[in-house]
């Protein structure tokens, strides 16, 4: 229809042109002719004669221009001018130029020139059956439920034909099936609509997929066909319940059998499929006991809990299948699992009474605890025996009634070896394996205060810079105890003893709580070197311990003395002296010497001389060493009459400390130095005078005393008793070469006098009232020389002593 309307059109104006030209020239040119061919022609195929139908001479059509006019490109027909005949220009298919537009029909429009004649001529293609019928689809897959009712309607899609008429589709046939029929609806331009209607129940455990054929007859001469392939899957309900495989389940286990195993699987099938055939397990609802437990997916009945022959020996559970439908359906089965009885029971050990501490000094035999044991297991399953090991100070003792044991001391304990011991009882029954079982009890040792403290050394020596700060900890001492809890806490205190007067134990003092020491006064070490004290250390038990250890100080130096001027120094007390030097000395005159000492010692009593200041560096010089001060050259006219020397003494130590002193050298002439020194002579040689009177004195002094300690040790030897020898003489009997020595005690020193060599075979008479050895006659005389020479020795070395005792008084008073 929608081709029709553009040659209408174009014909209408065609022919309104046709009219136009008939009024301007006269005469009317219009003609029209209708034709009838078959599609599928081959090229060239003769329509019609275009002039005889027209009634044109065929020999004029080339002289006026005989044509087709086509408005839209290169035409399906071509005219020959020669003799007026339509032919088919290509190949025609009616199925593409007229598609679905029935009757088809093409509208061609021939031209004549001189004059002008437009002629219509319209040409039917006629449709042949050359295209089957076909469907969309070449295979269709319906999913239709089994609980679908008999009469349900499914409609399908047509199949297509390109011819027209009664060459498209004219009829469906259905394969052979019981449940589907075919029905087909007639739509005019849609054409015939195939629907497949239900005529059986389905049911997806029967029947789970049904495939048919659609097949599609056009109403050629013969038929052409097509066809489908219908695939209908039947979807499932939830219809079936499950079913266990096994009508009844049974197994026997041991008693000892492990939490997890695997001890029966059940199975269970459901003919549904999906969710609906799928099947899980679960425990009953009548299961109280939590001793088995289900694989939800497997169906494995699990050990869960301990199974004990001596509690149950049977038990009935129920495992219930169910599917995994919207409305579950389920089955249930009983299952009967039985216990059969093993030797399972280990021993149990009850302590029934337990001392926790023994004290150290516990006797051997001493009990420590009551020891029962029992095997809920009978006859040889049930007896037990119960033993310790050997490495422990303790051993099990067997009572008046069965499986009853004392677990008592066989050794003394220490508690400061071995605080505690862990002692394991074993109980093992007599079954087939046999079972045991162990228990350990720990046995703590209790302390009793057997251990003094100890001192982490013995003596301390500590050293304590001088000038310490008083109340400042100077050190501190550390004891322990091996005692445990009270009897282990040590107090600390100062040993003062009454008897010896220790006056530096009044100095310091001691932390009772941690052993520190501290200063209860500034340490001089120009005062004390060194001092000695006992600390005493005393634990808390009842009675208590206590040690003392020695605690030996010494004090350390520190730079704290000023240097201190001897020489120079004035009548006022102040470091300053006045030297005359005659001008005519020469250089490396010794004009004085500065004397200084220092308290400390060491590098901080080390003293160093500097000319601090001076009127002429070139004229003196200062020894740093020894202080002395001498000039450097000769004086001159020009000098100076009098020069100023500040000498700075300085120590050595690491903040040194210093003085000065001041010396006024004046120059003199020769002649006053003269007289100067001649007052100055005068002046000392009475000073030496006074000095020479007094070492007279002392000199006397010292001689006299030395006589008369020589005459009274020679009275002293001369009257001692004959047992003399015997006191300083041991061995009478002695043969050999004896040594002869004295010894005596003179205030608090010890001294020993050895004297000339005993002759061989001499021997001592106890009874003699002369201090005399007694000898063989042959060898008297040379005895009684040793005799005197040993009393000479003993005067000799007395005097010898004394001698140099006064010797030095005398020189230090020099």
């Amino acid at each position: 229809m929608g081709q029709k309307r553009p040659h209408h059109w174009l014909e209408s104006r065609l022919k309104i042109l046709f009219i136009a030209f008939s009024l301007v020239f006269g005469r009317t040119v219009w003609a029209q002719i209708r034709y009838s061919i078959s599609e599928e022609q081959k090229n060239g195929a003769v329509v019609g004669n275009i002039a005889k139908d027209l009634g044109i001479d065929h020999r004029t059509l080339k002289d006026r221009g005989c044509r087709i006019v086509s408005t839209s490109g290169e035409s399906l027909f071509s005219v020959n001018q020669n003799d007026g005949m339509l032919y088919v220009n290509g190949k025609i298919d009616r199925e593409v130029v007229c598609k679905r537009i029935n009757p088809c029909l093409i509208n061609l429009k021939i031209a004549l020139e001189d004059p002008l004649e437009i002629h219509y001529v319209t040409v039917d293609i006629i449709d042949v059956n050359d295209h089957a019928p076909r469907f969309p689809e070449q295979e269709k897959r319906l999913e239709i439920s089994e609980t679908v009712l008999p009469g349900a309607r499914f409609q399908l899609q047509a199949a297509r034909d390109p011819d027209s008429g009664s060459n498209s589709v004219q009829i469906y046939k259905l394969s052979n099936t019981d449940y589907f029929r075919i029905e087909i609806i007639d739509r005019d331009e849609d054409g015939k609509i195939p629907v497949l209607i239900l005529q059986k129940p389905l049911d997806r455990e029967v029947t789970k997929s049904i495939r048919l054929q659609l097949t599609a007859l056009d109403g050629g001469r013969p038929p052409k066909s097509g066809t489908m392939d219908i695939t209908i899957d039947v979807l499932d309900i939830n219809d079936n319940a499950p079913v266990f495989t096994k009508d009844t389940y049974s197994v026997v286990l041991n008693e000892n059998t492990q939490v997890g195993t695997t001890i029966l699987r059940v199975n269970a099938t459901d003919s549904d499929e999906g969710q609906n055939g799928e099947v899980v397990y679960a425990l009953g609802h009548n299961v109280n006991d939590k001793l088995f437990d289900v694989n939800p997916t497997t169906g494995e009945i699990i050990v869960t809990g301990f199974l004990d022959f001596e509690i149950k020996d049977k038990y009935q559970i129920d495992i219930q299948a169910s599917d995994k439908g919207i409305v579950p359906l389920s089955t249930d089965k009983s299952i009967t699992i039985k216990i059969a009885d093993v030797n399972d029971n280990a021993p149990q050990i009850e302590v029934t009474s337990f001392s926790k501490s023994v004290p150290e000094d516990s006797k051997p035999g001493t009990t420590v605890a009551l020891i029962s044991v029992s095997d809920l297991d009978s006859e040889l399953n049930g007896r037990v025996s119960c033993s310790i090991p050997e490495d422990v100070p303790f051993k099990l003792m067997s009572s008046s009634q069965d499986n009853t044991y004392s677990l008592v001391t066989t050794s003394a304990l220490d508690r400061e070896t071995i605080s505690h011991y862990e002692v394991m009882l074993v109980a093992k029954d007599a079954g087939q394996p046999p079972l045991s079982s162990v228990k350990t009890i720990t046995v703590q040792v209790s302390d009793v205060n057997d251990n003094s403290p100890e001192f982490s050394s013995s003596p301390y020596a500590f050293y304590v810079m001088e000038n310490n700060v008083p109340g400042q900890s100077l050190f501190s001492v550390s004891a322990s105890d091996k005692d445990g809890s009270e009897s282990g806490v040590v107090n600390y205190q100062i040993w003062r003893d009454i008897g010896v007067e220790n006056k530096y134990t009044s100095f310091i003092n001691i932390n009772s709580e941690n052993g520190e020491i501290y200063g209860l006064k500034c340490f001089d070490f120009e005062t004390v070197k060194t001092f000695q004290f006992h600390v005493l250390a005393t634990d808390s038990g009842s009675p208590s311990l206590s040690s003392n250890v020695t605690v030996n100080v010494f004090i350390l130096d520190q730079n704290d003395n000023v240097p201190v001027i001897l020489y120079p120094v004035s009548a006022n007390g102040s470091a300053e002296g006045v030297e005359e030097i005659p001008r005519n000395v020469n250089a490396g005159h010794l004009v004085t010497k500065v004397r200084a000492y220092d308290a400390d010692i060491g590098y901080n009593g080390w003293l160093l001389f500097s000319l601090q200041e001076v009127s002429d560096h070139s004229l003196f010089g200062l020894d740093r060493y020894t202080g002395q001060i001498r000039t450097l050259r000769s004086f001159t006219e020009t000098d100076e009459a009098q020069h100023k020397l500040v000498i700075l003494v300085k120590d050595n130590g690491n903040v040194s400390l210093s003085a000065t002193a001041t010396v006024i050298a004046k120059v003199v002439e020769p002649k006053e130095a003269f007289a100067a020194s001649d007052v100055t002579n005068a002046v000392k040689d009475e000073e030496e005078n006074n000095v020479t009177f007094y070492l007279i004195i002392t000199l006397g002094s010292v001689s006299v005393l030395f006589i008369i300690s020589i005459i009274v040790l020679i009275v002293m030897q001369c009257s001692k008793s004959s047992d003399y020898s015997s006191k300083y003489l041991q061995d009478v009997n002695y043969d050999g070469t004896l040594c002869h020595s004295i010894q005596y005690r003179s205030g608090d020193k010890r001294y020993m006098l050895v004297g000339p060599r005993m002759s061989v075979g001499s021997t001592l008479a106890p009874g003699s009232n002369r201090n005399t050895l007694v000898i063989p006659d042959r060898r008297r005389r040379d005895s009684e020389e040793v005799r005197k020479q040993t009393k000479l020795s003993f005067v000799y070395g007395h005097g010898y002593l004394i001698f140099y005792i006064y010797f030095l008084f005398f020189v230090i008073f020099l």
